[in-house]
């Protein structure tokens, strides 16, 4: 199959950077949300992005246009009928999903694939609401997505190799270094990396040391390039207690109980950066 067209779900920070990548990759986007004011700070985010490289000479003005051209923004799902892939990068709520894809599945053509960007829940359970899950995958793309280089390429019990080919090799089309993980609470990224974030949360709620504190020990210490409260923040504490949530309820196993002043800031709306407030203070 030919993948000429892909519908980007959701516009926010994962979507968006998912959007400017397929779209620097030659693809034609349908960047898809539930407002005109979300698509277009997606876009506005996007054109700043491109501008940046811009300045600094990776592109010419005339490939920051031509990318922009290539990303139509859309405000139905009923769009999805043009593209040969989606990818989700909505709430990571399955019940959310789960209606997503129901509707994906009912719109789409037959040959398109289901792709979800989530970052910890179960594409098997996701795929099982749909009647093609041998065509359901997993994208996990890092944040942020312009930079990192890193995709998990997640297979559901159905999926089958022929998908998974065709999801690699748009992956590399995008400059994008994939990797095959079957389905698992977490996959790879986040059952190595969440359980240490909340062990770091663990050391400020039991007084060991100050935010500030843990994150020099791991940058100077163990030469993380950002410190795991740092990269909490960044990540979004709501997002930090979903995943691990899901990691608790997957394995049943006390390690991975969240940490309960994560639970505390996530009810006072201290969710990190994009809230002004977390571990740190923004501005």
């Amino acid at each position: 199959m030919a993948i000429k067209t892909i519908m980007v779900i959701g516009a926010g920070q994962m979507g968006g950077g998912i959007a400017q990548v397929a779209a620097q990759a030659g693809y034609d986007v349908l960047l898809n949300d539930i407002k005109t004011e979300f698509v277009e700070k997606g876009l506005g985010v996007i054109g700043k992005n491109l501008s940046r490289s811009v300045e600094k000479g990776k592109i010419s003005a005339e490939i920051r246009e031509q990318i922009l051209a290539r990303i139509q923004p859309s405000l139905s799902l009923q769009d999805a009928l043009k593209a040969d892939v989606v990818i989700e990068a909505a709430v990571e709520n399955m019940e959310i999903k789960r209606k997503i894809f129901t509707e994906l599945d009912a719109v789409c053509p037959e040959h398109t694939i289901l792709a979800s960007n989530t970052s910890s829940l179960p594409i098997t359970e996701i795929a099982a609401c749909t009647k093609r899950p041998e065509q359901v995958i997993g994208m996990h793309f890092m944040n942020p997505v312009p930079i990192m280089k890193l995709v998990e390429i997640i297979r559901g019990l159905a999926t089958t190799d022929e998908v998974y080919r065709e999801i690699e090799a748009m992956t590399l089309q995008m400059e994008k270094t994939p990797v095959e993980v079957n389905d698992a609470p977490g996959f790879v990224s986040n059952r190595v990396l969440l359980p240490m974030i909340n062990e770091a949360i663990y050391a400020v709620y039991e007084g060991v040391a100050t935010p500030e504190a843990v994150d020099k020990v791991m940058q100077l210490g163990m030469n993380h390039p950002m410190g795991p409260l740092a990269l909490a923040d960044l990540i979004g504490l709501d997002t930090c207690l979903s995943i691990m949530e899901v990691l608790h309820s997957g394995f049943s196993d006390s390690k991975y109980r969240p940490c309960p002043l994560l639970r505390k800031y996530v009810k006072a709306g201290w969710l990190g950066r994009k809230t002004g407030r977390g571990f740190y203070t923004y501005n």
